[in-house]
């Protein structure tokens, strides 16, 4: 039996994760308008009637502007923290009470085959979680939206077989770029998004665990592209002994297509 892992979209314009076993389908996150992610996943071969629920990572637009709309069209459960269900409820529109699901940061819970743990990462948001779902002997985490990693954060993915990772932009493109000061200082920040640099030098420390494959995620349209972030990442893992393609995997997310879907087993 496989645990299934397929990008949707990735991108400071809406992100969206599929994963899934034999009989559960879930998304995380759900970004983009409802029509785009069932469109998604039929190009993938999953019926989204079969969903069994969605996911938040945290209430920011291009995480769940398709959730409330996809929860009423296929009465589907959406799965978020406290305060993350305060800040978006009035963003999402009405959800039916019992559609209406709470989890507890560093709680583990079922969604029928499929045990998912949450946990705190560091973002500009009211209660934002990173994932690592599990299957059967099979992990996957989605660590994305994060200013910075930590010794706790590293530990808890670095068991994983497959990590959606942020690297969101490049520094240089990000300060020479049009953005205002403040917003720079702020994707820059302790709360704000992973540099590919960042991302590289996390991912060294991950794969000393049983990490295989990495898919690099949420770039920025303005401050990043695939090949440099694909780059920079494998060029830090060179340089310190490690081969892309031998030792771990390295793909990509994309803002406007699925990735490739992944059969982990």
């Amino acid at each position: 039996m496989n645990f299934k892992v397929c990008s949707l979209f990735s991108g400071s314009s809406g992100n969206s994760t599929y994963i899934g076993t034999e009989k559960t389908h879930i998304l995380v996150d759900a970004g983009l308008p409802g029509k785009s992610i069932i469109s998604a996943l039929r190009h993938i071969g999953i019926d989204s009637r079969e969903l069994k629920g969605i996911l938040i990572t945290h209430e920011h637009s291009d995480h769940i502007k398709g959730a409330g709309v996809l929860s009423r069209m296929l009465n589907i459960p959406i799965y978020a923290n406290e305060e993350t269900w305060n800040a978006m409820q009035d963003k999402i529109g009405r959800v039916a009470p019992y559609n209406r699901r709470i989890f507890y940061n560093n709680m583990d819970f079922y969604i029928d085959d499929v045990n998912i743990q949450p946990y705190k990462i560091p973002h500009d948001a009211a209660d934002p979680v990173g994932f690592s779902l599990y299957y059967q002997n099979r992990k996957v985490s989605i660590i994305t939206d994060l200013g910075h990693t930590n010794n706790k954060l590293i530990k808890t993915v670095m068991d994983s077989d497959l990590v959606i990772l942020e690297a969101n932009h490049d520094t240089d493109m990000l300060m020479a770029g049009p953005y205002p000061m403040h917003l720079k200082k702020r994707i820059q920040g302790r709360k704000g998004h992973l540099s590919n640099k960042d991302s590289g030098l996390a991912l060294l420390e991950m794969i000393k665990g049983r990490v295989t494959h990495v898919l690099l995620a949420h770039l920025s349209r303005e401050n990043n592209y695939p090949q440099l972030a694909y780059q920079t990442v494998t060029d830090i893992l060179v340089s310190n002994g490690v081969q892309p393609g031998k030792d771990i995997q390295v793909d990509m997310t994309y803002r406007d297509r699925a990735s490739n879907l992944y059969h982990i087993g």
